[in-house]
């Protein structure tokens, strides 16, 4: 017997009538994709609404393969529409493959969640990142792309300098001269605008932001945040959270 035929599907649209629930509509799905793909960071926002929504269907009876299925059917749209924005083929697949394996590591339907706004951030800002003018000279171009890639990592001068293959005095100078801004300043900058959207549209804790983002401590963080806002991570989250749950 075929999985799919008319009387099924005529069965579960009985059903959703009759509980008066429905799937999205197509152009639901696609804003949030096109979007992502136009670098838009409301992309996050607009993705985190529609999967809180309820109108993803029914895929299975248990909450964490449902949860799932969800995932690979919303990075398998992300990767692509990812790809027609002009992202590199093998960086886009190489970038699905990590969070579909990462995927196994999801141990309840909130875990699903969280990783499918730290998906849908990772690609927004990929393109967001593909929008920038070529103001910059090749050099500061890399530092930024660095930069913008390696934020869970130590990032400093003579790294950078060394990425590029320049001296770090004279790529220091000609970062602030090309940008108005240092680039310690630029790196801090870049961390705590992660840091906002992980406040804003993730439950990762204050601990967990300040190890992924590679402060020593989460008091440092704080103190770093603090300085930059003029709010602690928790007055931030529960001014501008999209979840309604602010873990400490």
């Amino acid at each position: 017997m075929a999985v799919v035929d008319e009387a099924k599907l005529g069965y579960l649209d009985f059903l959703s009538r009759e509980d008066r629930v429905r799937h999205h509509r197509y152009v639901e799905e696609m804003k949030q994709y096109d979007m992502m793909r136009a670098g838009d960071v409301n992309a996050i926002s607009e993705s985190s609404k529609l999967w809180d929504s309820g109108l993803y269907g029914h895929l299975s009876d248990d909450p964490l393969k449902n949860a799932k299925y969800r995932f690979v059917t919303t990075i398998t749209l992300a990767t692509r529409f990812a790809i027609e924005g002009g992202m590199d083929e093998e960086d886009a697949y190489n970038a699905s493959d990590l969070y579909i394996q990462d995927l196994d590591n999801c141990k309840t339907p909130e875990d699903v969640r969280r990783l499918h706004a730290d998906m849908m951030t990772f690609f927004t800002w990929a393109m967001a990142d593909m929008q920038k003018t070529d103001t910059h000279s090749k050099a500061v171009n890399e530092c930024m792309d660095y930069i913008h890639y390696h934020l869970h990592e130590k990032i400093t001068v003579a790294i950078l300098a060394q990425h590029v293959h320049l001296n770090p005095t004279y790529l220091s100078e000609l970062f602030a001269r090309e940008t108005g801004t240092s680039l310690s300043q630029y790196i801090t900058d870049k961390r705590m605008e992660a840091a906002e959207n992980m406040l804003k549209y993730s439950e990762y804790s204050f601990n967990e932001i300040s190890q992924i983002l590679a402060y020593r401590s989460q008091s440092h963080f704080t103190k770093v945040f603090k300085k930059h806002s003029g709010m602690t991570p928790g007055e931030y989250r529960k001014k501008y959270s999209q979840t309604g749950i602010w873990p400490e």
